[in-house]
């Protein structure tokens, strides 16, 4: 195994009395860096994850009723994954579908800017397939990493992260940028992309709700470093800068803070 060089990070994290605040936040967030990002490069890239927590904040990022859809540049924008369950695209588990249904069906983004992961193939043949599609529509070169301007992120109760969970050979992946990933304890693939690529985003925010993610929480930040129980301490931004938002219950075994402060922690080991 090829063990990652273990370096400092400064976490923010903010914590919102509920998840509606939480996802209004996330969005907002969303769609300044895209707007950003856009003015500055001429091109906006955002890496999602699935699952249901971001669901609400893609939501608002599609609706009328909030500033952030006006805000957001449709025509620069580039859609990509960070990880994909092994089904086709309109299995109630896609990850895709899940964003097409909360965001992609209600806004003007072009279907060429999405790339999807191809769940519906065997997962060693979709991790390649998209491995290629990043090298040669973002013209990698060697051993050249992408960097999205966003990669946001969630955590399971085990401390996964994107589909990088525990004591899986994924982990283990540092040459790649997307891999297959056999998942025992779920008695499935995935596809996802890799701890170093999602380390080179500009900006990488997790989105965190529920009580039963507040103890591997704690231990991740606070804890012994163990990336092959808790995956999600492989995630070291190279900016050094990673952002966590939180609900209450999801914060609840960290250092107190007011509902939308931020709270500051240095983490290396």
């Amino acid at each position: 195994m090829n063990v990652p060089v273990k370096k400092s990070v400064a976490v923010t994290y903010c914590v919102y009395d509920s998840p509606e605040l939480m996802s209004l936040e996330m969005a907002r967030r969303t769609a300044a860096d895209m707007a950003q990002a856009a003015a500055s490069r001429g091109v906006a890239r955002l890496a999602l994850s699935g699952g249901n927590t971001p669901r609400r904040s893609l939501q608002l990022l599609a609706s009328e009723d909030h500033p952030f859809r006006d805000q957001m540049p449709w025509d620069k924008l580039e859609l990509y994954f960070v990880d994909e369950r092994n089904v086709p695209p309109d299995d109630k588990e896609s990850n895709y579908r899940m964003v097409k249904e909360s965001l992609l069906d209600h806004v003007p983004l072009a279907p060429e800017r999405v790339f999807r992961m191809e769940g519906e193939l065997p997962a060693q043949e979709a991790a390649a397939r998209y491995e290629s599609t990043l090298r040669n529509h973002l013209r990698l070169e060697g051993a050249e990493l992408p960097a999205f301007d966003m990669v946001t992120l969630g955590m399971g109760p085990d401390g996964h992260t994107a589909s990088l969970f525990p004591h899986t050979q994924a982990l283990h992946e540092w040459m790649g940028l997307c891999v297959p990933n056999h998942v025992p304890q779920k008695d499935t693939w995935r596809i996802t992309l890799t701890a170093p690529v999602i380390n080179r985003g500009r900006d990488v925010v997790f989105l965190i709700a529920g009580a039963d993610k507040s103890e591997p929480l704690r231990e991740i930040l606070l804890g012994a470093y163990d990336p092959e129980k808790y995956p999600s301490q492989l995630i070291r931004p190279a900016s050094g800068q990673l952002t966590l938002l939180l609900d209450r219950a999801a914060a609840a075994e960290l250092p107190p803070i007011a509902d939308g402060d931020a709270g500051r922690l240095e983490v290396s080991r």
